[in-house]
């Protein structure tokens, strides 16, 4: 390595905290009243964070974070959350009886997994390239095939019904793929879908009887920042597409704490959101969830910030909203290095560049 590199940044893990990233402030105020009561007898904490504190321990058995929640989480907590799906899909309704508070998004994958890959026969997942870095190695473990497909890099990763078919088509014969996974905004290209593009997607999972597994990182849709993008749930677009997609397409909507402004990996939580899913398959679940016990306390109140976070007029709103990504930035300087290149990014908190290597003198390159 050229010596002029005086330090190296693994972001192989995607750990924003340890790259740098600060935490949100009154998510750590909230936690510490939490953690440690007394200091919410007197001034350390702005007012509307010991408020959130108080009431959330109004609801722990004991009214400490040290005793165990619901197997699925408080529910207390899985009604906020409840409530800001529906605010966030327009009314479309949430209940927390369908919301599992998980050890973050890989835990609520492996439950689901082992729900789809009961069947005879080499189970299989569609899942894209590029995906998250940890999804291979999840399916690997599992036992579960990939069966990709790709995105399309020159109009900004989207995605396109054909190549869908072209996938699908491939793995007859050699496996039988029970689900479709997407990331919505992206992880890793920061793309994100239309209206138009879900229903097709939505449209492809009825046609091929496929699961939908959607990691719509709550974290991202926060972060949502390009012109012309905006974040629409699959839930929502499901809902409004009306029969036979709305009561007939199974969806899985996954979160977590990790990823995004939130970054909270060490706090290992995140939750899922069933949809037309049978009761009998979510208590299932759920038995499936019971060797957990519970997820961590701490990060369930995370959870309740980030879906309830502090409102305009509150003492620690601007605070909370200071934080704007600005990754046109790197996207502009990544384009002037030599031999790169890098789609605009719409979302998120990653860019995902395209590196050409001069391999020699007689201008062969190799991408």
């Amino acid at each position: 390595m050229s010596g002029s590199f005086r330090k190296v940044l693994d972001l192989s893990s995607e750990d924003p905290h340890s790259a740098g990233i600060k935490p949100i402030t009154f998510v750590r105020q909230v936690a510490a009243g939490c953690v440690y009561p007394r200091i919410l007898q007197g001034d350390a904490l702005p007012p509307d964070a010991r408020l959130r504190a108080q009431k959330l321990l109004s609801h722990f058995d004991g009214g400490s974070v040290g005793s165990y929640t619901e197997t699925c989480g408080s529910m207390h907590v899985r009604n906020t959350i409840a409530k800001s799906v529906s605010l966030r899909d327009g009314g479309v309704q949430s209940s927390p009886e369908q919301v599992f508070i998980t050890v973050d998004t890989q835990r609520a994958l492996m439950v689901m997994l082992r729900l789809l890959c009961q069947s005879e026969g080499v189970c299989a997942v569609m899942i894209p390239d590029p995906a998250p870095h940890t999804l291979t190695r999840l399916l690997d473990r599992m036992g579960v095939v990939p069966v990709t497909y790709q995105l399309r890099e020159q109009s900004g990763w989207s995605f396109e019904r054909a190549e869908l078919n072209r996938s699908i088509q491939a793995s007859r014969g050699r496996c039988f793929p029970r689900a479709i996974y997407i990331s919505n905004p992206g992880n890793p290209t920061g793309h994100v879908q239309s209206r138009e593009s879900i229903q097709h997607v939505i449209r492809f999972a009825a046609d091929e009887q496929l699961f939908l597994l959607v990691d719509e990182e709550s974290v991202y849709q926060d972060t949502v920042f390009a012109d012309g993008s905006e974040f629409v749930s699959y839930k929502r677009v499901l809902a409004e597409m009306g029969e036979p997609y709305s009561d007939g397409v199974q969806l899985a909507s996954l979160h977590s704490l990790s990823n995004g402004i939130m970054g909270e990996c060490g706090f290992r939580t995140g939750y899922m959101e069933l949809v037309n899913v049978d009761e009998a398959v979510m208590l299932y679940a759920e038995v499936l969830l019971t060797g957990d016990l519970c997820p961590p306390v701490i990060g369930q109140i995370t959870l309740d910030v980030m879906a309830d976070p502090p409102r305009p007029g509150e003492p620690s709103y601007s605070l909370y909203t200071r934080f704007v990504p600005k990754l046109w930035k790197a996207v502009e300087f990544i384009n002037d290095l030599p031999g790169f290149s890098c789609q605009s990014v719409q979302s998120g908190i990653f860019v995902y560049p395209h590196l050409t290597l001069l391999l020699d003198n007689t201008c062969n390159y190799l991408e």
